[in-house]
């Protein structure tokens, strides 16, 4: 006769099903955009001209898909590229003011999702999943795709 042993999902399942989670809710309906535009806007209104190849290293995107990616945010009017004057050879990457405004409307978006996915949690609850979720982000090691 087997028993059946029961064990608590791992944190790698967990964040699995709450990414699946959020990425089901997250149409462009909800956002105005598509979760992966929200995504780099998101990265860019954090930051002022970022460099192609950093941006393709913060999005974990290898050059082929960020060059596209890139295209549907400049022909949205999202962003913009530019030469960087100290090193002709790389492009910088803003966003522009019609994309800070996308970008306001996704995150109302992206709230109510995130209101209706962490229902359970109490903000304060909220706040330190935020936090810890941050804190291991900012400590993987350089060189590990987050």
């Amino acid at each position: 006769m087997k028993t059946e042993m029961k064990t608590e999902p791992g944190i790698t399942v967990l964040l699995t099903r709450l990414s699946r989670s959020v990425y089901r809710r997250t149409s462009e309906d909800v956002l105005g955009m598509r979760l992966k535009h929200y995504v780099a806007l998101a990265q860019l209104g954090e930051r002022t001209s970022v460099s192609q190849q950093e941006m393709g290293s913060m999005l974990c995107a290898d050059a082929n898909n960020l060059v596209i990616l890139l295209n549907e945010l400049e022909a949205a009017g999202f962003t913009l590229r530019r030469r960087d004057p100290s090193d002709r050879r790389r492009h910088l990457v803003d966003i522009t003011p019609e994309g800070l405004h996308a970008l306001e409307r996704a995150e109302r978006g992206i709230a109510s999702v995130e209101d209706e996915v962490l229902v359970a949690l109490s903000p304060d609850e909220r706040a330190a999943l935020q936090g810890l979720l941050a804190k291991t982000i900012e400590g993987a090691p350089a060189d590990t795709p987050v």
